[in-house]
């Protein structure tokens, strides 16, 4: 799932200390470092449910869907019933993920219904599923403090048999930019985080 990096339209909880062009700059390092590492995992199909316009960010072995209207429940939903089949979902919010954790979030359906994967401020950063269900993800609120545990919670009362997959930090707000940065050094988002030359 991601939104086109366009100023004024991503990251706006970046804003300040970032300008509206720096925090979509940022969101552009880290969507392509995610497909980056989502192109080079194990998985046969990558796609992106898009909202907004294609960039040059877009590596090739992507396929692109748009994403439906309403809710963000909803989009979710959709977007797992236009890919069908097994997969794991992650956002553009943990640039500093891996194709090894994208795997093991995939091998972990080898053997479980499910895998969900946390994030440190409450959220989750990515969910795996061996069937798509729109009731794993309608009506389940997002962006709250307590949006993974209520994910979690959803999918133990479908009685998916659900991995838990590692902890992250993903970027919300100012303060985890460096944090994550930091993270992945080497990654386009650590070099968009030095090029603005803000002071976190």
């Amino acid at each position: 799932m991601a939104k086109a990096p366009v100023a004024g339209r991503v990251k706006t909880r970046l804003v300040p200390p970032f300008s509206y062009v720096e925090a979509a700059a940022l969101a552009e390092a880290a969507l392509a470092d995610t497909l980056e590492a989502a192109v080079a995992s194990s998985a046969d199909d990558v796609i992106v449910a898009l909202d907004g316009p294609v960039g040059d960010w877009l590596p090739p072995g992507c396929r692109v869907i748009a994403q439906s209207s309403g809710g963000f429940d909803q989009r979710l939903a959709a977007a797992w019933e236009d890919a069908a089949g097994p997969g794991v979902q992650v956002g553009m919010d943990s640039p500093q993920i891996s194709p090894a954790d994208l795997d093991e979030a995939l091998v972990a359906l080898d053997d479980h219904d499910a895998a969900l994967g946390l994030c440190e401020d409450g959220g989750w950063w990515a969910i795996a599923l061996r069937e798509p269900d729109r009731r794993v993800f309608l009506g389940v609120p997002m962006s709250r403090p307590d949006t993974g545990a209520r994910q979690h919670e959803r999918m133990r009362s479908l009685r998916l048999d659900t991995a838990t997959l590692p902890i992250r930090r993903d970027v919300d707000v100012a303060a985890d930019v460096a944090a994550v940065a930091a993270l992945a050094p080497t990654s386009r988002f650590a070099r968009a985080v030095d090029v603005t030359g803000v002071q976190l």
